[in-house]
């Protein structure tokens, strides 16, 4: 794709990036017919193709604009259309730009940008968020029921982790939202990999990633949790931890992109990338293991998995949670469209309702068709929306796998 960028963009590392993105895409169209947004809407615009162009309008010069930033914020940021681009277009990266700039350039309407502060002021610090959710118990039993469903219980208690250790270890990101609601799934990681010989240790100093403010586009304020995650790892780094334990695979996609946020950052640039090349899914680590120390029985139960875009496309993970799950005796039914995302992503199922809740319907009939006794995922956020509608539980897979462990 031929480019003209404007003399405002064009030296600026946002700008080459961006050039370099543009000109690897062949406007083929391919990018479409996996975008669950254009899916929806039909509209050239609400798909990668017409975004890809979008930006490019105002990095040539054309004016930013409300519709504009309406469109890209429209987008999910699944990365199924990097999946499927046959030209390796990253479009992921290229929607970031587009946004950083039109959120310096477009005015938000107030309610809009009380919601995006809101979200980056609670969310992504546990204690908050975990403070949050109490004070709503109360009026719960008041709310409309559609309401009630999206807002999630705080965790009444801190589960018990494993005393001893082992000369093998690694660290964990207990993330922010997942501490607040389901801190089980971290103590679950961890009692199974006591099992396997391997210790889990935390850092408190370490926080949330940074995706949640990143990708509502304060750039600073999400790189700010990314030194912050980065200066309380390091010493830990430097003293044998063999890597950084992702549970959450939507957290998993941030960290493993640390090098790139920060690559313009000279005295962060190369612990980032060094970051980034350690943190692994749980699913990366489990496979190399000997899973048959877990002790489960083969004749496991019937479940449907929900493989996260941040997984499946964002990680490039596909099939290693599913490999685990049937090696380790569990049955799992078909689910069509299992590629298209389920419209939690992020803050997403908050700031766009409608279309998250029509990806949601759609999802939940996909996953239920085999008749599951329950639905598995390997993601916080994913887990929480499925969970507002789906007639059967919904878990994250490690609390699943060791739950089965023989004890």
């Amino acid at each position: 794709m031929e480019t003209a960028i404007v003399e405002r963009y064009r030296d600026t590392p946002d700008g080459r990036e961006a050039e370099q993105i543009l000109r690897s895409c062949v406007h083929c169209g391919f990018c479409t017919a996996t975008c669950p947004t254009f899916q929806l809407l039909g509209d050239e615009l609400d798909g990668p193709r017409g975004r890809i162009y979008l930006i490019k309008q105002v990095l040539e010069g054309r004016e930013a604009t409300r519709r504009t930033q309406m469109h890209l914020d429209r987008c999910l940021t699944c990365r199924s259309c990097e999946t499927t681009c046959p030209s390796g277009v990253r479009y992921a990266h290229l929607a970031d730009i587009g946004r950083f700039i039109l959120e310096e350039r477009v005015r938000r309407p107030f309610a809009q940008r009380l919601m995006r502060l809101g979200l980056r002021k609670t969310v992504p610090i546990a204690r908050r968020f975990r403070a949050l959710l109490k004070m709503s118990g109360p009026i719960r039993s008041l709310l409309p029921a559609g309401l009630k469903r999206k807002i999630p219980v705080a965790a009444a208690a801190v589960p018990a982790w494993p005393t001893r250790r082992h000369q093998r270890t690694v660290l964990a990101l207990e993330g922010c939202v997942q501490q607040a609601v389901t801190p089980e799934t971290a103590a679950s990681a961890a009692r199974i990999l006591d099992r396997l010989g391997i210790s889990l240790v935390t850092e408190p100093a370490a926080g949330c990633c940074g995706a949640l403010s990143y990708h509502l586009a304060a750039r600073e304020e999400g790189l700010d949790a990314m030194r912050r995650n980065i200066d309380a790892w390091w010493p830990l780094m430097e003293t044998g931890a063999e890597a950084i334990l992702i549970t959450e695979s939507g957290c998993g996609a941030m960290l493993k992109d640390y090098g790139h946020a920060l690559r313009n950052d000279p005295l962060y640039a190369e612990k980032a990338a060094r970051v980034a090349g350690m943190s692994k899914d749980l699913s990366e680590l489990l496979e190399r293991e000997d899973l048959t120390l877990l002790g489960i029985p083969k004749a496991g139960r019937r479940i449907s998995f929900h493989a996260p875009c941040s997984l499946q496309h964002g990680q490039k993970l596909t099939g290693r949670v599913e490999s685990i799950l049937e090696a380790t005796g569990f049955s799992l039914t078909p689910v069509h469209d299992a590629h298209i995302c389920c419209g939690s992503a992020g803050t997403y199922s908050i700031l766009q309702p409608e279309l998250s809740g029509q990806l949601l319907e759609d999802k939940l009939v996909n996953l239920s068709q085999g008749e599951p006794e329950l639905i598995a995922t390997a993601n916080i956020g994913c887990l929480l929306h499925l969970s507002t509608r789906a007639d059967r539980p919904v878990k994250h897979w490690i609390q699943l796998l060791e739950e089965s462990c023989i004890s």
